[in-house]
């Protein structure tokens, strides 16, 4: 089984989020689930690999040649795919990955996010897509994703299909379990 991550190419304000990086990749490797992410070296991108990796864990990055140099690609993965632009990137990751995990990250995070769980209303898939919630860094998405529910622009069946925990183990006991 393979899980994608996606997450930031810079670690944030809060130490918290690069703590929830290294630890998931940590608890992917420690479970024998292989890592699936952005290919960067840099930001939470980076430090969820590394921890992956030092964890013995088997890590596939997928990068796109424009942002092999920027995000400065990842060196020592178990697998690198460079790519050639970021609809590629998201094709690609989406072909390796079993789920889909999001870490606090930025515009690019949650335009990976946004992709999966729209394709996931579509049909085209039926991965578990999951949103870690870290020090309540999702939750005004979250009550949004609930406010358009209530305003009748999503179906309560597609917002179910995010789910949603501040705690990496239970969450990841989820997206396994599905």
């Amino acid at each position: 089984m393979r899980i994608c991550v996606f997450c930031g190419s810079s670690t944030g304000l809060s130490p918290e989020y690069a703590e929830a990086a290294a630890g998931v990749g940590k608890l992917l490797a420690q479970r024998g689930i292989g890592l699936v992410y952005g290919g960067a070296s840099v930001g939470t991108m980076g430090v969820v690999a590394d921890a992956a990796l030092a964890a013995g864990g088997e890590v596939h990055g997928v990068i796109p040649e424009q942002l092999s140099s920027v995000e400065i690609a990842h060196g020592g993965l178990t697998e690198l795919y460079v790519v050639p632009d970021m609809h590629q990137r998201k094709a690609k990751m989406a072909e390796l990955s079993d789920a889909f995990l999001a870490l606090p990250g930025g515009v690019g995070t949650l335009e990976e996010l946004f992709e999966v769980w729209t394709w996931a209303q579509l049909g085209l898939h039926r991965k578990p897509i999951g949103l870690l919630d870290v020090g309540g860094y999702y939750g005004q998405l979250v009550a949004f994703a609930d406010h358009m529910v209530e305003e009748g622009f999503l179906r309560t069946e597609t917002r179910d299909l995010l789910a949603v925990g501040a705690d990496a183990v239970k969450l990841l006991d989820q997206l396994v379990a599905q």
